[in-house]
């Protein structure tokens, strides 16, 4: 393994196989820095930090996907773990709105997603207009609006959008000059409560199936 240090992310799946208590034991030889967690439920994270610290939780969090606020970003916040936010920007969907759908290749896993789904995708377009409504009278596009929101969440958060265009990198950096009132952040966060449909079908793992991991006892390192 390389001595290199790094920020070590693993998937819940990973997580089993390899406990936290050997993960331990390569910060303290020095072959990584830190630990990190991915899609893991709040009791996860407790198990692990009981172990060694966890240093950031990768989770999905936007105005598309906010599921992690009742009991997940509380607990990070009370162990002093930093939050990575990937796909601020709903997959997309909170850029462009449902005609992303259109220019989704066959086999763009996007297109199994539920809220992109015809029964869902109308209604959630709905919600991307008013959006886009609100991103208008501010100046600003709705991706910009949309990061806006997540940044506005704290300091302790960095999200992590996707981009493979220098146009959208340079549209994703102006989003730190989108200021945001109390009363502008309720409002966003209202419609984000008319998203509709489930963020993952069922075959897809996400915290909500990190339960299975062992109880903290079996994870304590030799």
């Amino acid at each position: 393994m390389s001595s290199q240090k790094i920020l070590f992310t693993t998937t819940l799946g990973f997580l089993r196989r390899l406990f936290i208590g050997e993960l331990k034991k390569l910060v303290e030889e020095g072959k990584i820095k830190y630990i990190g967690l991915s899609e893991a439920s709040a009791s996860t994270i407790r198990r692990a930090h009981a172990v060694h610290p966890i240093t950031s939780t990768q989770l999905e969090w936007s105005l598309w996907a906010r599921d992690v606020e009742e009991d997940i970003i509380p607990t990070c916040r009370e162990l002093g773990i930093g939050i990575v936010a990937y796909s601020p920007l709903g997959r997309g969907f909170m850029s462009s709105g449902p005609k992303i759908v259109e220019n989704l290749s066959d086999d763009d896993f996007r297109k199994t997603l539920p809220r992109f789904q015809p029964e869902n995708l109308d209604h959630n377009g709905k919600v991307f207009e008013r959006v886009n409504e609100i991103a208008s009278r501010k100046g600003c596009t709705p991706s910009q609006l949309t990061l806006a929101w997540v940044l506005h969440q704290g300091d302790d958060v960095c999200p992590i959008p996707g981009t493979t265009k220098i146009e959208n990198f340079n549209q994703n950096i102006g989003a730190l000059s989108v200021k945001l009132t109390p009363e502008e952040i309720a409002e966003l966060q209202s419609l984000a409560s008319a998203i509709k449909g489930e963020r993952y079908d069922e075959s897809l793992v996400t915290w909500k199936k990190s339960e299975t991991t062992p109880p903290v006892s079996s994870w304590k390192a030799e």
